[in-house]
């Protein structure tokens, strides 16, 4: 009798499908085929073959097995069909994340052609070049500190493009080398474990070994040295032939954490992140599939690959939203990874200097065990945080002249200053005062922000673009004027203001080309005086040891949102940028200006003592029944009109199965109108989560039976971040 094989598709539908797989084709589940789909041929995934056939269908046969083994073991089937099930989404879906990009098209799994390295010649010396190739001595230099060479990819990422390497070859100053073993090729400094600080050492050995599962919450306060003690239980307690997975927020992070993994646990390092071009994630899916003993770093579709012998796993910067997928298939990576853990049985550490609430919930309740490290690792200590009232004080580009002369006095003594604004652009509203005309949005409910630099408007919701305007276009006047303030506007600012200092600016506009982000903090961790600019981006793991006072522009953004979770948020970003402040022998200064500087919730975060403000706000939510102590999920539609949103989530309520669920809504999204599509929302809440997912598992299969308005979508969030 023909095996019948039950298959899964990268589409958008919750269902499998079933076909007959030739006699001379054995399959198992994790098989990559080749199947008809419709008039198409589709690369599908093999998820059951002890399938019944069904009567009275003739099944079509399976065309072509795409190897010959399971590209999916079978606990990364496991893993993602859980997360299907929890997180209400389309297995096919699920599945195919755990694939490259080149393998979700159908293409081979053979290994790519090798990447081509450079070395630098024995004799190479940057007086060579002239003094203005300022990018090919940066190259040079580069390729000079390694005596192994550096692969073209790397070259690529740091902005580097190949005329710069065409120079340098066609001067002989460099030229292109064997590609060497990953696995076995000499590393210039032999992997060694840190050296850790007597509190380091502590809260060390309160980490479990690597044998069985066990949930860590690490709590260490920012420049504390949470790197240092990763890095030290990776080195201990790794096995020669494990696996291990190391997540980090954001793909800025990357290459500086590579860089300090490397230098103590050499070559066994890999990296995984959007920015990686097809052959790169395919290079590195293999090695990961294959069992090699790689430490992967990764932004958060990593935790998704399908290691083989995986033994410890670290989320670093738990707290950060980051983690949590805001389309398409909406999961939780650190989540995902405490899950992945206990199903492998190893240990998962979550370290954080702002930890999630829910996390520190976690840690009351006995589910995952606290370690705590209080002590700034060296000489360094924690700055001091001072509240500044700027009511009824003039600003010059969002700065009181309290804040100025704090700056000016920190590069008299040849420090650097970071200002945290977090609205890029040059101002968010470009207002006539004529007649009050705000330049909108024609796509989205919300303004159009000022880049002054390249004379636009952009929304930053839909990516709409138009040319900034001189002339009010509603009534002619000439009176139009930028308010507010943004990254741009304070560069432009400060650069006035101190002329014999670089103004850096750091935010999504001025990083976005490859390199970029590494060139700035290059030129920061020089240590000369300079003037940080930026949003969020700032606030997140970099550490700038000659910066020793941080200003923030504005902090009132989180204390009266409508979103229940915009407090926490708000603590934890002015938590993290105040820790980039006094990192080296220099002691720290902070200055957040706010209009509420009688706020309960500033005053007490101006004490830097976060878990205080942490079990305040679980106390709001506990009072308020809000999560981590309920179960939430939304359930969001988007339409053409508000109208047809809105009478959809309507339906849904009425065909909830359960009557006992806490139902918000239906109501209009926070930003209502997005990219022309008008958002609504019905929000869930239960006491507990398996009650609260066997709703929405037959609310979804009630909605996928009847078909919907084909310009109507809708998608389930499950723990969503977003409320508003």
């Amino acid at each position: 009798m023909s095996q019948i094989v039950r298959v899964a598709l990268n589409r958008p539908i919750r269902r499998l499908f079933d076909y007959v797989a030739p006699d001379n084709m054995p399959l198992q589940p994790g098989q990559r085929v080749s199947v008809p789909f419709g008039r198409y041929r589709a690369t599908g995934l093999v998820v059951e073959t002890e399938v019944t056939p069904p009567e009275g269908i003739a099944l079509k046969p399976v065309a072509s097995a795409l190897e010959n083994w399971p590209a999916l073991p079978a606990e990364t089937l496991d893993l993602l069909g859980w997360a299907a099930s929890y997180y209400q989404h389309p297995l096919g879906e699920c599945l195919f994340m755990a694939l490259p990009p080149a393998l979700r098209k159908g293409r081979t799994t053979e290994a790519p052609a090798s990447e081509q390295w450079w070395a630098a010649s024995p004799d190479a010396d940057c007086t060579q070049l002239p003094a203005n190739a300022r990018r090919q001595r940066q190259l040079l230099a580069l390729l000079k500190e390694s005596d192994q060479g550096v692969p073209w990819g790397h070259l690529k990422e740091r902005g580097f493009s190949r005329s710069h390497l065409n120079a340098l070859a066609q001067r002989s100053l460099i030229h292109a080398i064997e590609t060497p073993d990953p696995m076995t090729s000499g590393h210039r400094t032999p992997p060694t474990t840190p050296v850790l600080t007597p509190a380091q050492k502590e809260a060390a050995r309160d980490l479990p070994g690597r044998h069985g599962f066990s949930a860590n919450l690490l709590y260490g306060i920012t420049g504390s040295g949470k790197t240092e003690i990763y890095l030290h239980y990776l080195h201990q307690e790794l096995g020669t032939e494990g696996q291990a997975l190391v997540l980090v927020p954001e793909i800025n992070l990357t290459p500086q954490t590579v860089a300090r993994f490397r230098n103590y646990l050499g070559d066994r390092i890999v990296v995984w992140h959007s920015s990686l071009n097809d052959r790169q994630r395919l290079d590195t899916w293999r090695r990961v599939r294959n069992g090699e003993p790689v430490i992967l770093i990764g932004t958060r579709s990593a935790v998704l690959l399908p290691f083989t012998n995986l033994q410890a796993i670290v989320v670093d910067e738990e707290h950060d939203s980051s983690y949590k997928q805001g389309e398409g298939f909406r999961y939780s990576a650190r989540d995902l990874a405490v899950f992945r853990a206990h199903q492998n049985r190893c240990p998962v550490i979550l370290g954080s200097a702002t930890p999630s609430l829910e996390s520190l919930h976690n840690a009351a309740v006995g589910k995952y065990r606290q370690i705590n490290l209080t002590e700034r690792a060296g000489p360094a200590r924690p700055p001091a945080i001072q509240l500044l009232d700027i009511r009824s004080r003039p600003l010059t580009g969002g700065l009181s002249r309290p804040a100025t002369e704090a700056i000016r006095e920190t590069l008299a003594a040849g420090q650097q200053v970071l200002v945290y604004i977090n609205r890029r652009g040059y101002a968010p509203v470009l207002m006539c005062f004529d007649c009050g005309h705000i330049a909108e949005c024609p796509n989205c409910d919300t303004r159009l922000t000022y880049h002054r630099r390249d004379r636009a408007l952009r929304c930053h919701h839909c990516d709409y673009q138009q040319p900034a305007f001189h002339r009010c276009p509603k009534c002619e006047g000439e009176a139009c004027e930028p308010v507010g303030q943004g990254t741009e506007q304070s560069e432009t600012v400060l650069a006035e203001t101190f002329p014999e200092v670089p103004v850096i600016r750091i935010d999504r506009d001025s990083t976005q080309r490859k390199g970029s982000i590494q060139n700035i903090l290059d030129q920061v961790n020089s240590g000369e005086p300079c003037i940080l600019v930026g949003t969020q981006m700032v606030a997140k793991g970099h550490d700038f040891p000659n910066v020793t006072l941080v200003v923030v522009v504005n902090a009132d953004g989180g204390l009266f949102s409508v979103d229940f979770r915009a407090p926490e948020q708000m603590v934890q970003t002015l938590l993290q940028v105040s820790g980039r402040a006094g990192r080296g022998e220099k002691p720290g200064r902070v200055l957040i200006q706010t209009c509420h500087s009688d706020h309960p919730l500033l005053i007490t975060l101006a004490k830097g003592d976060y878990l205080t403000l942490a079990r305040q706000l679980l106390t709001e939510r506990q009072q308020g029944a809000l999560p981590p102590y309920r179960a939430m999920a939304i359930v969001r539609a988007e339409a053409p009109t508000m109208e047809a949103a809105l009478a959809f989530l309507e339906r849904v309520r009425n065909q909830l199965p359960d009557r006992t669920l806490e139902i918000w809504g239906p109501l209009p999204a926070a930003l209502a109108r997005k990219a022309g599509r008008h958002r609504a929302q019905l929000v869930l809440q239960s006491e507990g989560r398996g009650h609260l997912n066997r709703a929405l598992t037959q609310l979804c299969q009630q909605l996928e039976q009847h078909r919907q308005p084909g310009n109507l979508r809708w998608v389930v969030d499950v723990d969503p971040l977003e409320t508003g």
